[in-house]
């Protein structure tokens, strides 16, 4: 019986998230090849996701999942952009959400009773979670206006990842209170309310499959028992050191299996005909801005093993991100070149490579902010207003 198999009828004792991404990612590849609208949402991709038990691979064992910590989850993700980038980057999201309070479950004991229902759920009913990401970062969006038992919300939350395919959008809103400062206020938000709409507006140079559409809230009421935090918008949180040393390295694991498919490619392609001196050379480098790429993902995976969320692992994880970033997109461009003109054929799959990488710039911190965080921490700065 293949993983895939027995992740069907149960979740097996050693279970092997990396074999099973493995396992399904040339089914994702086939599509992509195939597609004709790559505007389309990945959406038979993320059934078999969810049938192949990768949604609840980070619900703790004990609860019902598989038990696998970030390295294992940033090396199925990496597995599946291999693959697919689309598919892996909008998992990304649903990933971290899940690995986030796995971390909290394991490691601080007063938030346990908190998060165990929701990662349960996650278990038993394989549901998928979205996150507002960059629209949602330290000043928070949208607002909350204090009513009767709660809150009502209008926003509108821009790259919501897989929202045609989610249950709960992990989000937030601002409240303002007159003499006050604005308080955000963090919940999570069900995708089937009357109130919440997905708009078709996924239209994208890269990463087009993802459906990372805006989400619209028009008056949906949180109730108050349902917030689960309050902070200061505009100001880090401790609650956000854990959310981005945490998450950024499991979805920039996606930019770097797409960086890793290029390199194949384009060396494929390469082996066609008698390679030049030129195009040696520029297999070199791509290769070495490739490593370079993989040395610093390591790094950000690094800062999470500390099991110690601060300003000092967000630094770390935000300097990997920016090298990430430069060097994967930096190995695509040379594979570019390597392949030649073969790489221009979308039947090649290299220029999607391409497409898809570009992505990579433009999740936090980006370059200017992460500059001026790590600058802080050097020169011993406050940094709890840098993002």
């Amino acid at each position: 019986m293949t993983a895939l198999a027995a992740s069907m009828e149960a979740m097996p004792a050693s279970f092997d998230p990396v074999q099973i991404a493995r396992e399904v990612g040339p089914i994702f590849a086939k599509r992509a090849n195939e597609s004709k609208d790559e505007d389309t949402f990945v959406a038979d991709n993320f059934e078999l996701l969810k049938a192949s038990g990768l949604v609840e691979a980070g619900v703790p064992s004990e609860l019902g999942g598989g038990g696998c910590g970030v390295d294992e989850l940033a090396a199925m993700l990496r597995t599946l952009a291999y693959h697919c980038g689309s598919t892996a980057l909008a998992f990304s999201m649903h990933t971290h959400q899940v690995a986030i309070p796995a971390w909290r479950w394991r490691h601080q004991a007063a938030a346990r009773a908190a998060v165990e229902p929701l990662l349960k759920r996650i278990a038993s009913e394989r549901i998928f979670m979205l996150t507002s990401g960059g629209s949602d970062w330290i000043d928070g969006s949208g607002k909350a206006e204090k009513v009767e038992g709660g809150y009502r919300i209008t926003a509108r939350k821009v790259f919501t990842s897989g929202a045609p395919t989610g249950s709960i959008l992990m989000t937030g809103a601002v409240l303002e209170t007159e003499g006050e400062p604005p308080m955000v206020l963090h919940f999570g938000l069900p995708m089937n309310s009357p109130h919440v709409k997905v708009l078709d507006t996924w239209r994208t140079l890269g990463m087009r499959g993802t459906g990372s559409h805006d989400v619209q809230v028009d008056g949906h009421v949180v109730p108050e028992a349902a917030v689960a935090l309050k902070r200061k918008s505009g100001e880090w949180h401790m609650l956000f050191h854990i959310i981005a040393t945490i998450a950024f390295p499991l979805v920039y694991a996606a930019y770097l299996g797409v960086a890793e498919s290029a390199r194949d490619i384009a060396i494929g392609l390469a082996k066609r005909r008698t390679p030049s001196r030129h195009t040696i050379d520029l297999a070199g480098r791509m290769d070495t801005e490739l490593t370079a790429a993989r040395l610093a993902h390591e790094s950000m995976l690094a800062a999470i093993r500390l099991n110690a969320p601060s300003a000092t692992t967000i630094n770390q994880v935000m300097i990997g991100r920016q090298l990430v970033a430069r060097h994967a997109i930096a190995a695509v461009e040379h594979a570019m070149e390597v392949a030649g003109g073969a790489g221009f054929y979308r039947a090649n799959g290299l220029e999607r490579c391409f497409r898809d990488i570009q992505a990579a710039r433009y999740h936090p911190l980006q370059a200017g902010p992460q500059a001026e965080y790590t600058g802080s921490i050097a020169l011993g700065l406050p940094v709890e207003r840098v993002f």
